[in-house]
């Protein structure tokens, strides 16, 4: 039970993560580092959540 709850929170903080940087980098050009920093990292915990070992 605690393994899924915990793939649903990175599942949910990977997609947060990626459409907040994507507004960002929208939004404004001087914010396009940030945005991209926020969807580099998103993209990592949707991918890593595989890697977790209980």
């Amino acid at each position: 039970m605690g393994t899924e709850k915990i793939y649903k929170t990175m599942n949910s903080a990977g997609k947060f993560n990626l459409i907040v940087g994507i507004c960002v980098v929208i939004v404004g050009t001087l914010s396009c580092l940030c945005g991209a920093f926020m969807i580099v990292h998103g993209v990592k915990l949707l991918e890593r959540k595989k890697e977790i070992l209980f």
